[in-house]
């Protein structure tokens, strides 16, 4: 009885373990299928040419150094500014006051007052001498000189007055302004310096920064205006991983010690410091090279793998060599393969 009971159990339980295999395969069979028929993104390798850059070493650096001169000669009263500052055009960088203009001033408006006086004094006597010809006890040759004085006058008080608008223009000249927008690159003077016409009180770098490129003369053939070159964001003191594209805008038509200098304008360059070295790099002409976006390839262990698919269907790892950054305008992210892929291999995305 208990022989029987047991069978009756076992056979039971074997029932049951069949019934949700039947149930569970399915299942997987139409979640395998489901993987099978979802489309995979890929891409075919091909052999182009990309442009071959150089490395080159340049400096950011102002288009124009401009130098704010004093127009008068005198005693820096008032300085304004330090180096770094910045500065608009026409602003008040620094006060050249001078005591002689000072006491000439006072001596010129006194003796406009008296030449004032005097005018008055002519008017006058001019008036009277009127007066008096028109009643017959003057004769016209009396009326003449007073004429004649009162011109003299008024011509005097001209002179006077032209005299202090001078010497109060030569004391406004003592303002220095800043000659163009930018930044204070030195200040060789100070407050107290004397200081003669035409000296330097201080020297700005223009707003506008240029990258300044040292190329190779043997490379100066193959670089011209309007060309691109490449900087490296973190090369600008950015944490961003790409590339700030600057274009070309004047190559100097002379040589020195074996190189030729280049201006380039690129984005990002700041307006701070002047003079700061930055690597960049410049088109040396074409090549032939593979070239696929970065995100096709996967790292482990340290070694770089590309997903490549074989004629069977299979996807294989194969290990590839990466090289330098190779941004185009079709890839952003490019990246140059050295080996491990050849024309025709087709990708599939990680």
């Amino acid at each position: 009885m208990r022989r029987s009971l047991l069978v009756s159990i076992l056979v039971l339980a074997a029932v049951v373990t069949a019934v949700g295999l039947w149930r569970i395969l399915p299942t997987h069979q139409t979640q395998a299928a489901q993987i099978d028929e979802k489309p995979s993104s890929g891409l075919t390798v091909e052999v182009k040419a990309i442009p071959d850059e150089k490395a080159v070493f340049a400096t950011v650096e102002s288009a124009n150094v401009v130098a704010a001169r004093v127009r008068t000669g005198g005693t820096i009263a008032d300085l304004k500014v330090k180096q770094g500052d910045r500065v608009e055009e026409g602003q008040v960088i620094a006060v050249v006051g001078d005591q002689k203009l000072g006491l000439q001033i006072q001596a010129q408006s006194a003796q406009t007052q008296a030449a004032q006086a005097q005018v008055e004094q002519a008017r006058r006597e001019l008036e009277r001498g009127e007066q008096l010809i028109k009643e017959g006890f003057a004769t016209k040759a009396r009326l003449d000189q007073l004429h004649a004085t009162y011109d003299v006058a008024v011509n005097t008080l001209k002179s006077m007055t032209a005299q202090q608008s001078v010497a109060q223009e030569q004391q406004t000249q003592g303002k220095v302004l800043a000659p163009t927008s930018g930044r204070i690159l030195t200040v060789p003077v100070t407050t107290g310096t004397v200081v003669m016409p035409g000296d330097t009180i201080a020297t700005l770098a223009e707003q506008n920064y240029v990258l300044r490129l040292n190329v190779p003369e043997r490379h100066a053939n193959l670089i011209k205006s309007g060309d691109a070159v490449r900087v490296d964001s973190s090369e600008l003191g950015s944490s961003s991983a790409n590339s700030e594209i600057g274009t070309i805008k004047l190559v100097y038509p002379k040589v020195e010690n074996g190189r030729v200098q280049a201006d380039a304008t690129v984005k990002g360059l700041g307006d701070y410091f002047v003079g700061e070295r930055v690597r960049v790099w410049i088109s040396a002409g074409e090549r032939k090279a593979i070239v696929v976006p970065s995100d096709f390839l996967i790292t482990r262990n340290g070694i770089d793998y590309a997903l490549v698919k074989s004629a069977a269907g299979e996807t294989l790892d194969v290990p590839v060599q990466r090289g330098q950054d190779a941004f185009t305008q079709d890839l952003p992210n490019g990246v140059e393969i050295l080996s491990g892929l050849k024309s025709g291999d087709q990708l599939v995305h990680p």
